[in-house]
């Protein structure tokens, strides 16, 4: 049996590219010059765009989409599938620059942060899309709790604590607990990124009572050949549902629904 500091070693970090091989040897070149960058880390932390890459930047851009589009709407913010808590992040200092006293904006995030588990026949497998693929470090909810305060604190309303909730566990089981307790929820965004049909179907089911009109669910892999399962489980629970949809204007993976 391994020890607790050999375990990390067994995880996967693998995503999945486009990329040549030549664009990936300059991607290798760029994570050398970032490791050895002569910024002063103060000057570093406000100069990440000297290393941020295209495809990366546009992630930042959809989550500021995104949010553009419920400044006006109430509720709170639900991602089902954090992975690093990228977008949790970025949520924080969206609502810091949109709406800096809406102090009613929560952030709920809901992860296994053990990678893909649970394959049904309405899924796909490949090199990323795999048994534990997307796994995060051991103790990385404490981290990202950490991080995720340190955020909240250094923006307005800081002294206002626990704006965030990370929930660890299978969302089958964890969503519609969620509920439960809190009956009183009503969804501004949902954001879907767990690739695999049987908790996405949960997911969906477990949230469509708590959407208002003006309510956004985004779809990371709506049109993504290699998970099947979200855009199936979507057209199942949401057929007789009022709502708009359009891609992204930066990226054509990405679906975005308007509840009406």
């Amino acid at each position: 049996m391994k020890d607790e500091s050999q375990k990390d070693e067994d995880i996967s970090y693998e995503m999945e590219t486009n990329s040549s091989q030549s664009q990936l040897d300059f991607r290798k070149k760029m994570i050398e010059m970032f490791r050895g960058t002569p910024l002063p880390d103060e000057h570093l932390m406000c100069n990440f765009g000297l290393y941020t890459r295209g495809s990366a930047l546009v992630k930042y851009l959809v989550i500021n989409e995104l949010y553009e589009l419920i400044v006006n709407v109430p509720g709170i913010i639900m991602e089902f599938g954090t992975w690093w808590g990228q977008n949790m992040v970025l949520f924080e200092n969206m609502r810091a620059i949109y709406e800096p006293f809406n102090k009613t904006r929560r952030i709920i995030g809901f992860d296994t942060f053990a990678g893909y588990s649970g394959f049904s026949e309405k899924d796909a497998s490949s090199s990323v899309v795999n048994e534990g693929g997307y796994a995060v470090s051991k103790d990385y909810k404490a981290y990202l709790e950490e991080l995720l305060s340190i955020h909240e604190g250094s923006n307005v309303l800081g002294h206002l604590r626990n704006r965030h909730r990370i929930i660890v566990g299978d969302v089958v089981e964890t969503v519609p607990q969620y509920f439960t307790d809190h009956p009183e929820t009503v969804i501004a965004l949902a954001y879907f990124d767990m690739s695999l049909y049987q908790p996405t179907k949960c997911a969906l089911e477990a949230i469509r009572p708590h959407l208002i009109p003006g309510s956004v669910v985004l779809l990371d892999e709506f049109t993504w050949p290699d998970a099947p399962g979200e855009a199936i489980a979507f057209k199942e629970v949401f057929r007789d549902v009022n709502y708009a949809i359009r891609k992204s204007r930066y990226t054509a993976e990405r679906a975005i629904v308007v509840i009406k």
